[in-house]
């Protein structure tokens, strides 16, 4: 279905549209995916507000990462982004234009399995752009407390993961996916986002979480040891993949597939943010390439001397322009 390592860049077929309930408004939201020109990479539009503000699917552009990823330019945002990130990065979409009549993505089963039946349905289309790549040539760690991520060198794309919670049902679980074939809509795609039913009972009383229900959240008993939903989990180790399934959303805000070998252990959104800025501050560990139709690459070395040269090592601004609505030079494939 998907190879990181197909040299042109990718677009849909054609647009796609489903609607489903916000998580935190719990009020309806209508989504639709379009394909866009190549180089011009994925960027939601907010077509309720006026003039539809463009807020490209960029880290530089995330606002808050409680309780999910957050993005937003100026007034405008879109939260809960990170499950749509994950399918359209699986999928091998670089360049799609997203357009979503409310402030967050809708939760659908709470899972990226809808939004990558809404993928498969629309189909994909290669064009005439080659398609740019950050590969990892040196091993990058961040830290934090008990949280830690790393990245190291790998010829293609690899996420593990590792949660520790103190109660019987979770307890300590890993889980290690390497993303090319099927992989991701076969073992992580249907995996649920999940929370203990004392901290949804809070957020419901703070006007939070009020479209969250057993349709879209694995619910956790009191008693730590079952869950509410009486269809049961997905997977044995549904919890472990679903945080996977996050981690490759949010890392899709590089603005481009990675070469790498990815590890996290105890992290959320917050951590996974701040490990894309560390990525971002220490250029000498990784280099963009441009893929070839002959199997080969091209270190892009004018975009990786600019980047080197700026304050943090800015990634994005070089891969895709601010504003969603232009475009790079395209390199013929």
């Amino acid at each position: 279905m998907t190879n990181h390592l197909d040299p042109q860049q990718y677009t849909l077929n054609r647009s796609v549209s489903c609607c489903g309930v916000g998580l935190h408004s719990g009020h309806t939201v209508n989504l639709t995916i379009n394909p866009a020109p190549a180089n011009s990479g994925l960027c939601f539009f907010r077509i309720d507000l006026p003039g539809q503000p463009a807020i490209p699917a960029h880290m530089d552009q995330v606002s808050d990462t409680r309780l999910a990823t957050t993005i937003g330019t100026g007034e405008a945002r879109v939260s809960t982004t990170e499950h749509l990130m994950a399918a359209l990065r699986s999928y091998g979409i670089d360049n799609a234009h997203i357009e979503v009549d409310a402030p967050e993505i809708p939760i659908m089963d709470g899972s990226a399995g809808p939004f990558m039946l809404l993928l498969k349905r629309a189909g994909r289309t290669p064009q005439k752009s080659c398609r740019k790549v950050l590969r990892i040539t040196k091993e990058i760690r961040y830290t934090d407390g008990t949280s830690e991520i790393k990245i190291s060198p790998y010829n293609g794309f690899k996420v593990s993961g590792e949660i520790d919670f103190d109660d019987t049902l979770i307890k300590k679980q890993r889980y290690s996916i390497d993303l090319s074939g099927d992989s991701f809509i076969k073992e992580i795609a249907r995996a649920r986002t999940f929370g203990y039913v004392e901290q949804v009972e809070e957020l419901w009383a703070n006007g939070l979480a009020l479209g969250g229900n057993l349709d879209n959240v694995i619910a956790i008993h009191w008693n730590r040891q079952t869950i509410l939903n009486e269809d049961g989990l997905r997977f044995h180790d549904e919890f472990i993949r679903h945080k996977v399934l996050d981690l490759i959303g949010d890392l899709a805000l590089i603005g481009c597939p990675i070469l790498g070998r990815v590890s996290a252990s105890r992290c959320g959104h917050t951590q996974h943010l701040a490990f894309m800025k560390e990525i971002a501050a220490h250029p000498e560990c990784w280099e963009l390439i441009e893929l070839k139709g002959n199997g080969h690459h091209s270190v892009l070395k004018q975009m990786v001397s600019h980047t080197r040269s700026a304050a943090g090592g800015m990634i994005l601004p070089l891969l895709n322009p601010q504003g969603c609505g232009k475009t790079l030079s395209q390199t013929p494939c």
